[in-house]
């Protein structure tokens, strides 16, 4: 995440410090309320415009940041630091009259007089920012509101792109007439363009559209009671994929696409595989919604999730929590068909609540079982074998100077890297997919 927003606050503030003292007063108590509020208001929009731009899903910019979930979550932190420059902007507007009692109105810069035209189009950029700032407040919440179901907040979300363009037009008019001659104006420009484009891009439904194919559902399988398996004709139009990568299916229009990881290696036929568990209203009792022959639409496939090492000499463990199985199934069964492959020594982690009930733990020793580099270990919690960095440390091999892949729940994947930063040895690569979007 900071891979990409630290920077391009650094840039931003370069180049607002590149005019800090052009104005008159520049170190007076106004002069610093004129900069605090035009920073704000800068920062705010600057990340605003980044995180729309993010929303298109930029192919291009999946290798550098390390797939399209490191992009997802850039363009949600992107829009929360957004939130909170545009919450200390209105809180600095708001404590004009504060200054004023303290330091009087002495050294008070007076606004630029303008034209009809232009004094009436400021008023209103004024007014609409106003308005939109509360939108935008109240669309915060919503989001940090995790009890607030999915399926309706999704719309809600799609009402950004028009709360953008308010907030972009309040910007566009507000800016001071003399940035446009500097640097930071080309700056703002490129930003509200960008942002611009992106939002009609995004009003208009056309955000992956290049990349999405439509085929049929060809088989739907329930291994268990949570867990439905749902195979996909996409034919010739499918561009193939790596093992370990993801797509956005959707079954259902007014469901929309929800991200899942596939499944299955690529066999050159337009087939596709996603295992998908039971984690949201859809994905319950999924095999009763879907059925054979319907129409699928996917998008993708995405992401950068695959075991080529960093450094040819590191260990490489691999750790899958539940669901979270379904990449690294991939992976061997791509190292399966594979002739010419080169097949990495891996320790895999697996870890399940019920290894007795659990139909993958089968599938994975079968698959393993033709891998002699491939140790496999199964954690049944349900018989106390819970995994922590101290086990990688001590069962096998050290982890040590370990690359280390994980795909599992959020608070599983934390605790792990935790421990194993704070254990005396060094850890080469911790990766991990960020699936919460939202």
């Amino acid at each position: 995440m900071m891979r990409m927003i630290f920077p391009f606050v650094v840039l931003v503030l370069g180049l607002w410090a590149w005019n800090l003292f052009a104005g008159p007063g520049a170190g007076s108590p106004w002069a610093v309320y004129d900069q605090s509020l035009l920073l704000s208001g800068l920062l705010s929009i600057a990340l605003m415009s980044l995180a729309m731009m993010l929303a298109l899903r930029p192919a291009w910019l999946e290798r550098p940041l390390g797939g399209l979930d490191q992009i997802y979550r850039t363009h949600k932190w992107a829009g929360i630091l957004a939130v909170v420059f545009a919450a200390a902007h209105w809180l600095i507007e708001m404590g004009d009259d504060v200054i004023e009692s303290v330091f009087g109105k002495a050294g008070k810069l007076h606004d630029q007089d303008y034209s009809g035209f232009i004094d009436t189009m400021r008023d209103a950029a004024e007014e609409v920012g106003e308005f939109a700032i509360y939108l935008l407040f109240a669309m915060l919440l919503i989001t940090l509101l995790r009890k607030f179901p999915y399926k309706y907040w999704r719309y809600l979300h799609r009402g950004m792109p028009v709360l953008y363009l308010l907030l972009a037009f309040h910007a566009a008019w507000l800016t001071p007439l003399q940035w446009w001659q500097q640097p930071i104006g080309v700056l703002m420009a490129i930003l509200l363009f960008g942002g611009s484009i992106a939002s009609g891009l995004s009003l208009t439904g056309r955000v992956g559209r290049r990349r999405q194919v439509r085929g049929m559902v060809t088989a739907i399988k329930t291994p268990d009671r949570d867990v439905t398996e749902v195979t996909c004709h996409m034919g010739p139009a499918w561009p193939g994929h790596r093992a370990g990568q993801f797509a956005f299916v959707t079954f259902d229009r007014l469901e929309g696409a929800h991200p899942f990881t596939i499944a299955s290696a690529d066999r050159e036929n337009g087939t596709v595989t996603f295992i998908i568990k039971s984690l949201g209203d859809f994905t319950r009792n999924l095999s009763q919604k879907i059925s054979v022959g319907q129409t699928v639409n996917i998008e993708g496939p995405y992401g950068c999730f695959n075991f080529d090492r960093r450094n040819r000499k590191s260990h490489q463990i691999w750790i899958a929590g539940g669901i979270g199985i379904t990449p690294f199934l991939a992976w061997l069964e791509a190292l399966s068909s594979a002739t010419d492959a080169t097949v990495p020594e891996a320790d895999l982690h697996y870890c399940t609540r019920n290894a007795g009930q659990d139909p993958m733990v089968d599938r994975l020793r079968a698959l393993c079982d033709g891998f002699p580099g491939i140790h496999l270990e199964i954690h049944d919690s349900s018989k106390g074998q819970r995994l922590s960095a101290e086990t990688l440390s001590t069962n096998g091999r050290s982890a040590a100077g370990a690359e280390v892949w994980f795909c599992g729940p959020a608070g599983l994947g934390e605790a792990i890297r935790n421990g194993l930063r704070a254990a005396p040895f060094r850890l080469t690569r911790f990766h991990k997919e960020a699936f919460q979007f939202r």
